[in-house]
């Protein structure tokens, strides 16, 4: 069977929301910023069982205020910086990315019923969430990190 040029869709649904004091898109200082991940109606308490005897959670998020028409699908200068290489959209984790999903880490503060509290999620108030999984040593980088020198300087204010 000859494979077809012809996207593929796939739907999800939204688990949470982010509640937070946060409600611009804003670069750097995200390490502070406490938030609350709020579960939908279709989750209760037992959705989080558990969830407290980790340290850290990933936050899988949907840049939904991102315009489907500024996604770059190309190369483009990170934060449209002259001094840093032109590189790849997979080079970089850019909000206007082909399907707008951000992937974080964060500190897990508490867990109270349906609701979460976080510290350092990149995340503006209503963002929706779309998973949520703990984060396991195992499933962190084994080995050492390599990453270019532009990318250390995109992100020193950024936590």
């Amino acid at each position: 069977m000859a494979r077809t040029a012809e996207s593929k869709r796939w739907y999800v649904e939204e688990v949470g929301t982010v509640v937070s004091g946060r409600d611009e898109a804003i670069d750097d200082e995200w390490g502070l910023v406490e938030s609350r991940i709020e579960l939908t109606s279709g989750f209760g308490p037992a959705a989080l069982a558990g969830l407290e005897g980790f340290s850290h959670v990933e936050v899988v998020f949907l840049f939904d205020r991102v315009d489907p028409r500024s996604v770059c699908r190309g190369a483009r200068r990170p934060r449209g910086n002259p001094d840093w290489p032109e590189v790849g959209i997979f080079a970089q984790r850019a909000k206007d990315r082909p399907n707008r999903l951000g992937v974080s880490v964060a500190e897990l503060l508490a867990v109270e019923g349906t609701a979460l509290t976080v510290r350092g999620l990149d995340a503006v108030a209503g963002t929706p969430v779309l998973d949520i999984k703990p984060v396991l040593a195992e499933f962190t980088p084994r080995g050492e990190l390599r990453q270019p020198a532009w990318s250390h300087q995109l992100m020193l204010r950024y936590w």
